[in-house]
C-alpha cells in the first residue's frame, strides 16, 4: 500500500512530482511550487516547516528543475539533517546534501586546504578551555573553569559577530553583552587565544566557516568549483543564522538568487549567541523580487493554545520588516489553558508533580508530559518533587542538578563540615558559609552565562535548607546533608520513560501532549537581565511563546508569589500574562517592554508631594520583590493617582496600569499613602 503522498517507484516523472504535491495545503503546495529563487517561506510552529520544504525540493527535483546533487540544504543541527535525509529518501529523492553549516564547511575545506592552505586540512580544537585558560594566564586574569566557559563563550560570540578583538568592547557594550571581566580584558585573552591557536596550526569551528568562505571570496577558481556543484541551496531555521553564517551563504551563492530560506521570526531566541533575526525579517528588502509564502495553519496544537500563543506574540512591540504570523489552529476544540498560581516554589512543584501523577495514573505516557522553565537551576525543586511521588523523569539539555560540578563540590564541602559537627538552628547561615568558600554570593547573579547557572545552582541548595528549617527549625548541618543524599538516590534512579524537564531554550523543537510551564514571574520570565533592554525583554517574550506552542493538547502556566514557604508573597507575575490570565488586563506601558524614555513628571502642591510620598513607596517595594521600580508602577500611573487622590480600591481600579494582580498586591498600601 502506498502511503498517501509518497513517490511511486518508477512512475513517470510528471506523475511523481503531483504525487509529492498530493498531501499538501494550499499554501504548502504553493511554497513546494515555488522553485525558483529568491523565496522566504515564514513557517509559524506546528506548520509542517520540514514537510514544506523537503516536498519543495523532492517536487524540483522530480519536475526536472534540480539536479540532486546540485542541492545544498543547510540545517543548524546533524538531527535536522538527518531528518531531512530521511524524508528525502522517503519521497524517492537521493544524492541531495543536508548538512549542518558545520559540516558542510568541513567537507569543502579538507578538499580546498591543500590549494588554499598549503597543505592539509589543519587539526580542529575540539574545546576551546585549553587555549583560552593559556590565553587568560597570559593576560594574568585569575579564572575558574566557570570563569572560562565564559570567556570561550564570549569569544565564539564575537567571531560569530565577525568582531576581531579590537573591535570586541565596542561590540560587546552596543549589544548589552554581561562578560565575565572587564571588556578590555576579554579582548586580550581574545587576541592571545587566536595566536596561540595559529601557532598549533589549528582551527576551531568558527574558523572552519571564516576560512571556507575565504577561500570562495579570495580563490577564484574555488569560487568556480563550489558554485558550479551547488546551484540551489535551502536554509531551514533562518531566523537564527549569525553574520558569520551569513558570509559563508553568501560566498556560496556569490551574487546569485537560488536560495530558499525558512523561518519564524517569532521564535527568534538565540541573539545571545549572535543570531541576526534582521536576515530574516529583512529578506524581501534584500531580494525585492522574492517571493514570500506564509504558512500559518497549526496541526500541532488545539484552537485553545493557539489562541493563546496568538494573543502573547500580539502584545510584542512590533518590528520592521517582514509580515508577521497568525497561526490558525487545524486541530478539534479542547480545554482552554490554564493559570495557577502558588503561595511558593515548593507548593508549586508540588502541584505540578501531582497532576503529573494522577495524568500518568490515568493513562498518559509519561513522555507526553514536559515542565518547562526558564533556567537550569529551576529544575532542582521539580527534580525533588517528581522523586517524592515517585514520577520518573528526564532531564533534557543538562545535567541532572545533584550531578552538576558546582553541587556535587558544595555537597562534598557540606559533608566535610557536618564531620566536625554544626549547632542546631544554625543551618542556613552554615550552609551559606561554606558556599561562600566556592564563591557563592548573596547578591545578584554574576556575569556571564556559566558563571550565572553556577551562582543559581548554589542558590538553590541554600533555599533548599530555609526551606528545610522552615518545616524543621532543629535540622543540623548532618540531617542536612543526609536530606541530600536522599534526594541524590531517588534521583539517581534509572528512567526509560519519564517526565520531560527542559529548559525553554532546550524544548525548541520538541513537542508533547500535556505542557507545563512554570515559574512565570518578573525577574524570571523575563530574566532580569533583560530588564534594561527593550529588544531583550521581547525575545523574552518569545521564548515563552516558544515555550507556549509545545503543547499539543493541555497547557498550564504557573508561578509562585513567594520563593520559600512563609516567605513575604510579593513577587510579581510575569508581565507577559497580563491580558492573557483570567482576570488581568493590559497594563501600561504595553506588557513587556520598558519605556524607550521616561518622561518627567512635574506636579506642584498636595499633587506633587503624593507623588514623591508614593514613588519612595514604591521604591520600597520594588525592593523586597527584587525588581525594578517601574515594574510595581511606572510614574505614569503614579502621577494619576496623585492627580486623581482615589479613596477606596473601586476608584483605584479605573486608573491607567492598575489591573487586578497589581490592585490585589498593592491596592491597600497605595491608599494607605493616599491617605497619608
Amino acid at each position: 500500500m502506498t502511503q498517501v503522498g509518497a513517490v511511486r517507484p518508477g512512475a513517470e516523472p510528471a506523475s511523481r512530482a503531483e504525487a509529492v504535491l498530493a498531501a499538501l495545503d494550499d499554501e504548502q503546495r504553493e511554497a513546494a511550487q515555488a522553485v525558483v529563487g529568491p523565496v522566504c517561506i515564514l513557517a509559524g510552529a506546528g506548520t509542517g516547516k520540514t514537510r514544506t520544504i523537503t516536498h519543495r525540493i523532492a517536487y524540483g527535483v522530480h519536475s526536472g528543475v534540480y539536479v540532486p546533487e546540485q542541492v545544498l540544504a543547510v540545517t543548524f543541527t546533524a538531527r535536522a539533517a538527518g531528518e531531512l535525509r530521511g524524508r528525502l529518501a522517503a519521497l524517492d529523492v537521493g544524492g541531495v546534501q543536508a548538512r549542518t553549516f558545520h559540516a558542510a564547511a568541513m567537507r569543502q575545506l579538507r578538499y580546498f586546504a591543500p590549494r588554499v592552505l598549503g597543505g592539509p586540512m589543519p587539526s580542529l580544537v575540539e574545546n576551546k578551555l585549553r587555549l583560552v585558560a593559556t590565553a587568560a594566564s597570559r593576560s594574568r586574569l585569575s579564572t575558574d573553569r566557570t570563569s572560562l566557559r565564559d570567556l570561550a563563550s564570549e569569544i565564539e560570540w564575537a567571531k560569530t559577530t565577525l568582531a576581531t578583538p579590537d573591535d570586541y568592547p565596542a561590540r560587546a557594550k552596543a549589544a548589552g553583552r554581561e562578560p565575565p571581566f572587564e571588556a578590555a580584558a576579554v579582548a586580550a585573552v581574545y587576541a592571545s587565544y587566536e595566536s596561540a591557536k595559529q601557532r598549533d596550526g589549528a582551527l576551531d569551528f568558527e574558523d572552519l566557516l571564516l576560512v571556507t568562505a575565504y577561500a570562495i571570496e579570495e580563490h577564484p577558481a574555488v569560487a568556480r568549483e563550489v558554485r558550479a556543484q551547488y546551484r540551489h541551496f535551502v536554509v531551514d531555521e533562518y531566523q537564527d543564522v549569525n553574520p558569520l553564517q551569513q558570509r559563508l551563504l553568501d560566498a556560496w551563492l556569490g551574487g546569485r538568487a537560488e536560495v530558499c530560506v525558512v523561518g519564524d521570526p517569532n521564535q527568534t531566541i538565540y541573539s545571545f549567541t549572535g543570531a541576526d533575526p534582521d536576515y530574516l525579517l529583512g529578506f524581501a528588502d534584500r531580494y525585492p523580487d522574492s517571493a514570500v509564502v506564509k504558512l500559518e495553519r497549526d496541526y500541532r496544537s488545539t484552537p485553545q493554545v493557539v489562541g493563546l500563543a496568538n494573543r502573547l506574540i500580539g502584545q510584542a512591540a512590533k518590528r520592521k520588516g517582514l509580515p508577521g504570523l497568525r497561526l490558525l489552529g487545524q486541530r478539534p476544540d479542547a480545554g482552554e489553558p490554564t493559570f495557577v498560581e502558588h503561595p511558593d516554589e515548593p507548593a508549586e512543584a508540588a502541584a505540578v508533580a501531582a497532576r503529573c501523577k494522577a495524568l500518568i495514573d490515568s493513562g498518559m505516557p509519561a513522555a507526553e508530559i514536559a515542565i518547562l522553565f526558564r533556567i537550569n537551576a529551576q529544575s532542582q525543586v521539580y527534580e525533588a518533587a517528581l522523586a517524592d511521588v515517585g514520577v520518573p523523569y528526564v532531564l533534557k539539555g543538562g545535567e541532572r542538578f545533584f550531578e552538576r560540578p558546582e553541587v556535587r563540590e558544595a555537597v562534598l564541602l557540606l559533608r566535610g563540615a557536618a564531620a566536625g559537627g554544626s549547632d542546631p538552628g544554625a543551618l542556613v547561615p552554615t550552609v551559606r558559609d561554606v558556599l561562600a568558600s566556592v564563591g557563592w554570593a548573596e547578591h545578584r547573579p554574576p556575569a556571564g552565562g556559566a558563571a550565572r547557572d553556577r551562582w543559581q545552582s548554589l542558590a538553590a541548595l541554600v533555599d533548599l535548607a530555609v526551606d528545610l528549617v522552615a518545616e524543621n527549625p532543629a535540622l543540623d548541618l548532618a540531617g542536612f546533608v543526609g536530606h541530600l543524599a536522599e534526594r541524590a538516590n531517588a534521583q539517581h534512579a534509572p528512567t526509560v520513560q519519564g517526565v520531560t524537564l527542559a529548559s525553554m531554550h532546550a524544548a525548541k523543537g520538541l513537542e508533547w501532549d500535556v505542557v507545563f510551564v512554570v515559574g512565570l514571574v518578573d525577574g524570571v520570565v523575563p530574566i532580569a537581565q533583560s530588564l534594561s533592554r527593550p529588544d531583550a525583554v521581547e525575545e523574552e517574550r518569545r521564548l515563552l511563546y516558544v515555550a507556549v506552542t509545545r503543547a499539543r493538547e493541555q497547557l498550564t502556566l504557573s508561578w509562585s508569589l513567594g520563593r520559600n514557604p512563609g516567605a513575604k508573597r510579593a513577587r510579581p507575575r510575569s508581565r507577559f500574562l497580563d491580558g492573557l490570565a483570567p482576570g488581568s488586563s493590559p497594563t501600561a506601558p504595553a506588557p513587556g517592554r520598558r519605556p524607550a524614555k521616561r518622561q518627567k513628571v512635574v506636579l506642584e502642591g498636595e499633587a506633587g508631594e503624593l507623588f514623591e510620598r508614593l514613588r519612595a513607596w514604591r521604591s520600597q517595594a520594588a525592593q523586597s520583590a527584587s525588581v525594578p521600580a517601574y515594574v510595581v508602577f511606572t510614574d505614569a500611573t503614579l502621577q494619576a493617582i496623585a492627580e486623581t487622590r482615589p479613596t477606596n480600591l473601586m476608584e483605584l481600579s479605573g486608573l491607567p496600569g492598575i489591573g487586578a494582580r497589581k490592585l490585589e498586591l498593592y491596592g491597600e498600601d497605595v491608599l494607605a499613602a493616599v491617605t497619608g
